[in-house]
């Protein structure tokens, strides 16, 4: 979106059915404008729904979502929203998806073709890599997707490009994640979800800053505010 703030207040959703799901209960928090929010939870804890309200593709069950001044009563056009799925190009083959990241990055393909190939046999997609995406099933082009995130670095360098653009633009960002690490180093403040109902356990502000380097998360600091989430994550599963 851009830089307008978001007001949630006593957020609820509840999905009906014969068995009745409270996906939102009671989500109350404010957002400045222009500010990168993490949102980190377990699965099914509520995070993409909060994220569908707040773009106006889910109808509250109770509460009140203000994004700027004006009332959420349907998709704003003022917001944009990357949807949770595979993200495959479909006119690229499966090694060309893989590499993306790398051509982004500014790197030479060559010479990762053979760490392609390798993550290609790990996730059980070796004879695959000319393949294109509507060439595979839905669970092999979730995988093709994985192989993107197991490459550590390449993870790096999208977090410190996706740091860079955010900087330019200054775009109020709601992002999804389940890497705290992750979490910290791009956020303002993380919300920490929790499950069963969902509802926010924990908004902490992140005071680093910016630009941030990656040997940031070896400090002290960094280390301290993550031993705290995995300490709410853990109270979550008693």
């Amino acid at each position: 979106m851009n830089a307008a703030g978001v007001i949630a207040e006593d957020v609820s959703k509840q999905y009906g059915g014969t068995n009745q799901t409270q996906a939102l209960l009671n989500v109350s928090v404010s957002i400045q404008p222009g500010q990168f929010v993490s949102i980190l939870g377990p699965s099914g804890c509520g995070k993409s729904t909060f994220l569908r309200c707040v773009a106006g593709l889910e109808k509250l069950t109770a509460g009140s979502l203000l994004v700027g001044q004006d009332p959420v009563k349907g998709p704003p056009d003022n917001i944009g929203m990357v949807f949770q799925r595979d993200a495959l190009l479909e006119w690229r083959t499966i090694r060309n998806n893989i590499l993306l990241p790398i051509e982004f990055a500014g790197k030479r393909k060559e010479d990762y073709l053979q760490r392609v190939d390798s993550l290609l046999s790990l996730t059980g997609l070796a004879g695959f890599a000319d393949s294109y995406p509507h060439e595979l099933s839905g669970g092999m082009r979730q995988r093709a997707s994985i192989c993107r995130a197991l490459d550590a670095l390449t993870r790096d360098q999208m977090n410190v490009e996706m740091q860079r653009i955010w900087t330019q633009t200054r775009n109020t960002t709601l992002f999804v994640t389940h890497g705290i690490a992750e979490a910290i180093f791009l956020g303002d403040v993380v919300l920490v979800f929790c499950p069963r109902p969902g509802r926010i356990v924990e908004a902490i502000p992140i005071d680093f800053p910016r630009p941030r380097p990656l040997e940031i998360r070896e400090s002290a600091a960094f280390g301290r505010l993550s031993a705290h989430i995995r300490g709410l994550f853990e109270g979550m599963e008693h």
